[in-house]
């Protein structure tokens, strides 16, 4: 998780407690969908330091409709929200409209809230167009002082945006993911680690890695990690990384230990020569 900045740490943990108690009103009061979107703003605003009116817009049309709200930097938009109201239950069906609007615009995150329950979804740029679940979180439920929380809203914050924090949390998440995990412990490198720890144990016994690899396959690993259009993604991701793996390591290998050059490989002697 990022490193919060102590100035940032600390407005993040007053707004937190402010704004649970606000939050928990409003939801005891089941305000409608308008009302939410007004606190989702001060929210924003005052817990997520975006300036509320130059930072955060809702005049973002989607096909003659117009997305609830949208933070906005520089003049280029960094996330949709979908707004619904406190007491509603969300269904990632509420995302779709501020998903085709996010792809066609090149827009990569879009926020689904009621403004205690918060869903970030990354957008993928693919045929047809989908979305993934990146980070949750319940407002009411995090503490003010607890520094993994903080982190959790910093991935939200402007400080956060500007320094790619919910880039490079989803991009750890991705390496993580039980797919990636999958691959790499079925590829040959891992899997000729294996087999020198079996032959360790049973010196006289030859397997090869194809044996191994069926083991994991039928035994040790579920199906489900290991089959479908995620599974084979994941497994093409670890092979590209190889062997760019394998290829930097040539190319620093050749850098160490350079070809002598047709003049570096003759002996003084031979050079001598040459000259007389």
């Amino acid at each position: 998780m990022p490193i919060v900045p102590s100035k940032v740490a600390k407005r993040l943990a007053t707004g937190l407690k402010q704004f649970q108690s606000v939050v928990t009103s409003a939801k005891a009061r089941d305000v409608n969908e308008s009302d939410t979107v007004i606190l989702m703003t001060d929210i924003l605003s005052e817990l997520f330091g975006y300036e509320k009116y130059s930072e955060l817009t809702s005049e973002i049309s989607i096909r003659g409709t117009s997305c609830d709200l949208a933070t906005k930097l520089n003049g280029e938009i960094q996330f949709l929200i979908e707004a619904k109201a406190v007491g509603s239950d969300l269904k990632d069906t509420h995302t779709r409209q501020a998903i085709e609007y996010a792809a066609n615009e090149g827009i990569d995150w879009v926020v689904l809230s009621n403004g205690w329950l918060w869903r970030v979804y990354k957008v993928t740029f693919s045929k047809p167009v989908d979305h993934e679940l990146v980070v949750e979180f319940d407002l009411l439920t995090l503490d003010p002082k607890s520094p993994i929380d903080l982190e959790t809203l910093y991935l939200l914050a402007k400080e956060g945006w500007s320094r790619s924090a919910l880039d490079e949390f989803d991009s750890r998440r991705q390496a993580l993911n039980r797919f990636c995990i999958a691959a790499i412990v079925t590829s040959d490198p891992l899997l000729r680690v294996i087999r020198r720890r079996i032959r360790q144990l049973s010196p006289n016994v030859r397997i090869d890695l194809a044996q191994i690899r069926t083991v994991l396959e039928r035994e040790v690993l579920k199906r489900d990690v290991l089959e479908g259009e995620k599974a084979e993604e994941a497994s093409k991701k670890v092979s590209r990384a190889a062997i760019k793996a394998r290829r930097l390591t040539q190319a620093e290998s050749s850098q160490v230990h350079p070809e002598p050059t047709a003049d570096a490989s003759e002996s003084p002697l031979s050079q001598s020569a040459k000259v007389a």
